[in-house]
């Protein structure tokens, strides 16, 4: 299963964790949406030959981890948070330069419920969305995300104040954006 959750102007697309003999029939759909880097959280070391994504050009993280079903660390989110305004504002610069098609970031864990969601909902909130339309956003793309256990961690989840953007802006720049694309439904 494969879900894509929109981060104007780049966006995140969660998968369950493939094999070698399913990872082909992912190929398509990461090349569709110019995935350009895979977050392994979960132990998928030896789940998985990673030669066919580097072919594609697809970078291979494999330094984020926590425990299944669990919440991260601080350190875990620091990464996490890190990786993504790298490519993000890398991104950004190329804009500049011409290039149009966002760029997307993969992440997975197991079966793509759990942690890969998680992260996915933290930068969502750490670019301005509320913390339960953030996860009522995941949760409407990927059912069966998220157990009471990390609802509540991202419930309490408080944006990083220190974060900033390479461009100059901060964490909440696009915050009116992004409120205006997932306003709450009452």
């Amino acid at each position: 299963m494969i879900s894509v959750i929109r981060r104007p102007p780049s966006h995140f697309v969660i998968l369950d964790c493939p094999t070698n003999e399913t990872l082909s029939s992912y190929l398509p759909t990461l090349a569709s949406n110019n995935v350009t880097d895979i977050v392994r959280i979960c132990d998928a070391d030896h789940t998985y030959d990673t030669e066919p994504l580097r072919n594609l050009g697809i970078r291979v993280h494999d330094h984020i981890k926590f425990e299944d079903g669990g919440v991260p660390s601080e350190e875990v989110v620091e990464s996490w948070l890190e990786l993504t305004n790298n490519i993000f504002d890398d991104q950004n610069q190329n804009q500049n330069n011409g290039e149009v098609k966002p760029r997307a970031i993969g992440v997975h864990c197991v079966s793509g419920i759990g942690r890969a969601p998680v992260l996915v909902t933290v930068s969502l909130i750490e670019d301005g969305m509320d913390q339960l339309d953030a996860i009522d956003y995941v949760r409407g793309h990927r059912r069966g995300a998220l157990n009471r256990k990390q609802v509540q961690f991202l419930d309490a989840y408080k944006r990083s104040k220190r974060r900033k953007r390479k461009d100059g802006g901060t964490s909440n720049s696009g915050k009116k954006l992004l409120s205006t694309l997932f306003k709450r439904k009452k």
